[in-house]
């Protein structure tokens, strides 16, 4: 069922919902940027619908909320573990079909990799419900159609367009249907928005030469990184995690675990017991995370895990572009297999 809602409309439909959900939605951070004269689009709870930013891409993705920059486990004395506590307040998330994308290999990840589920992740995803925000058009850097993330058919509750001023909303879930039927203009058949094609194009070849892992084309990026790993923290796949203990004695019996939001391209976090790194240099572990999302996830699971949002070429402070990464990458292995006929 479809409605179409004027944004006053909208607003009541949202303070409605804020009765029974939390709502995480991209929010416009004023001054907040990278300078201090510009804004940055994050995600953050909000309490009505004017915080809520349905026509500008968001820099930061979905994420944080399913896998925390920092998270507190579980607590320990000398005698007992407890887990921490988790509000049990179900919460929607507004996203964009990438990143409904996103989330299935977030669960592929945590739910389905292996004979056990991540029970703290499950905890938190069991509490979720998503909100499609659609895209009336493609954002720079983006090349969702190559990935085929640009359209999403399920997965959602309702959904919500921006067109000519009114809300547009498919509602799929019928728990939702009275709250819009209530505070709609008027019913209405509504397809969500989505992009047919992207400035930006990829093309990932089915398979790679294993020579492709010494090419010197890596080595560019060993000088250009920085390893900051912001492409990672914006990403809404990366899911890179370390381990720390917090000791509130001095014996280190009594604290708390946490499992904080890490980076492959940051120095440190391949290192090992003895001080070994298994990736050195920048372009080692630029080569790690480019095969991991366009290859060696497919080999596993079937699908690409990279969903062409292009977020780390909008945040890269060195200007790295992975699309065209990718684009280096599909002409060494199709050289290859010219070369093989």
């Amino acid at each position: 069922m479809g409605y179409v809602l004027s944004s006053d409309g909208f607003g009541q439909v949202i303070d409605r919902l804020l009765e029974t959900y939390r709502v995480y939605a991209p929010v416009v951070k004023t001054g907040a940027g990278r300078f201090t004269d510009t804004d940055v689009v994050m995600y953050d709870e909000v309490h009505s619908a004017e915080e809520i930013e349905l026509l500008k891409k968001s820099d930061y993705s979905f994420k944080e909320f399913l896998t925390p920059l920092s998270e507190t486990l579980f607590f320990y004395t000398e005698e007992q573990v407890k887990e921490a506590d988790l509000p049990d307040k179900p919460v929607l998330i507004f996203l964009r079909s990438c990143d409904m994308h996103a989330v299935k290999r977030l669960d592929q990840m945590y739910l389905a990799n292996g004979k056990e589920s991540d029970w703290f992740y499950a905890r938190r995803r069991e509490l979720v419900k998503f909100v499609l925000i659609g895209c009336g058009q493609s954002f720079d850097n983006c090349f969702c159609a190559s990935m085929g993330s640009n359209e999403t058919k399920d997965g959602y509750v309702f959904s919500v367009d921006v067109r000519d001023g009114k809300i547009y909303s498919d509602v799929k879930d019928d728990a939702f249907a009275s709250v819009f039927a209530e505070n709609a203009e008027r019913e209405e058949q509504v397809v969500p928005l989505h992009v047919t094609e992207n400035e930006t194009r990829v093309h990932i070849p089915e398979k790679f030469p294993l020579s492709i892992l010494k090419d010197p084309m890596w080595d560019e990026y060993t000088t250009r990184c920085i390893g900051c790993g912001r492409c990672n923290f914006v990403c809404p796949t990366c899911t890179c995690w370390t381990m720390e203990d917090v000791s509130y004695t001095d014996n280190g019996r009594v604290g708390e675990r946490r499992r904080v939001a890490s980076s492959c391209m940051v120095d440190g976090f391949s290192t090992v017991a003895g001080g070994a790194q298994y990736r050195k240099t920048q372009g080692e572990r630029m080569r790690f995370k480019v095969m991991h999302k366009i290859y060696d996830f497919r080999k596993r699971f079937g699908y690409d895990m990279c969903v062409g949002c292009g977020r780390c070429d909008d945040v890269c402070p060195e200007y790295i572009s992975y699309s065209n990464i990718i684009k280096k990458a599909a002409a060494i292995a199709e050289a290859g297999e010219e070369e093989k006929a």
